[in-house]
């Protein structure tokens, strides 16, 4: 019998929370009984209200998000607040919700690893701010045109739409951080990026990209962080025998035209 303790403790081994950003809050989101038999877990980038409700509707023990339900503190328990709405009402279905946010970003085999593989790039360091290593460093067999990287970035990710500025024309070294890395532009070039492939970064920050020496590819942020969802199936998969496991199929309400 696999119980909720056995999954995040299976996890958390693997992914430990000191691996965690020191604004994060991953980890146990949701949990009327840890020590209750998980039958059912849905894996998904995020807790909606859909996921939720697939959930629910589909007999699910369990939840395992990338981004954490409860990520700011929830003040009150009302139906006026989406999170806690949502919260509560998995609580009182007895289900649980795990999320494994920059631990699983900065760890061994997790999102970046996971995304620079599917880029097809090798890594060869890390970087990141605060000493965090969120970020990959990888390099290039040989030095391509900087249009070269956005093409094969939008042919591996299948993102339709890319905001890319070509400070850097041509391109040796990548730094890869999906999800949200304008924060981590500086910290990228320092580490001897030509380019930083990330998921989202503002325009500001776009622009001071140029002060700082150093392209940058913003892929979208649901584009570089879903490969999230099949590494985790995989990873339980190979040490749970017993579980079944659904990657959910809805949830992402953000449409790229």
């Amino acid at each position: 019998m696999t119980t909720y303790r056995d999954i995040y403790s299976f996890i958390s081994e693997k992914f430990p929370r000191t691996l965690s950003s020191s604004w994060d809050n991953d980890g146990l989101m949701v949990c009327p009984n840890i020590d209750k038999e998980a039958k059912k877990v849905l894996i998904s980038l995020d807790v909606t209200a859909k996921v939720a409700e697939y959930a629910k509707e589909n007999g699910f023990d369990l939840i395992l998000s990338h981004h954490p339900l409860v990520f700011k503190p929830i003040r009150q328990l009302s139906c006026e607040s989406p999170n806690s709405k949502i919260a509560t009402n998995l609580f009182a279905s007895g289900i649980s919700v795990m999320s494994f946010h920059t631990r699983f970003d900065a760890g061994e085999g997790g999102m970046n690893d996971v995304l620079s593989a599917k880029l097809g790039l090798k890594v060869v360091g890390k970087f990141g701010e605060d000493g965090d290593d969120l970020g990959r460093i990888c390099e290039l067999d040989k030095t391509i045109p900087f249009s070269s990287l956005c093409n094969l970035v939008k042919d591996k990710l299948g993102t339709p739409n890319l905001f890319a500025v070509p400070w850097k024309k041509e391109i040796k070294k990548v730094a890869i951080l999906g999800g949200g890395g304008g924060s981590y532009i500086e910290s990228a070039a320092k580490a001897g990026a030509d380019a930083l492939i990330t998921g989202s970064v503002s325009y500001n920050a776009l622009l001071d990209a140029d002060q700082i020496g150093i392209s940058v590819i913003a892929a979208g942020h649901y584009y570089t962080e879903e490969v999230f969802c099949d590494a985790m199936k995989e990873l339980l998969q190979a040490h749970f025998s017993d579980i079944k496991i659904e990657i959910s199929p809805v949830g992402c309400e953000v449409i790229y035209i």
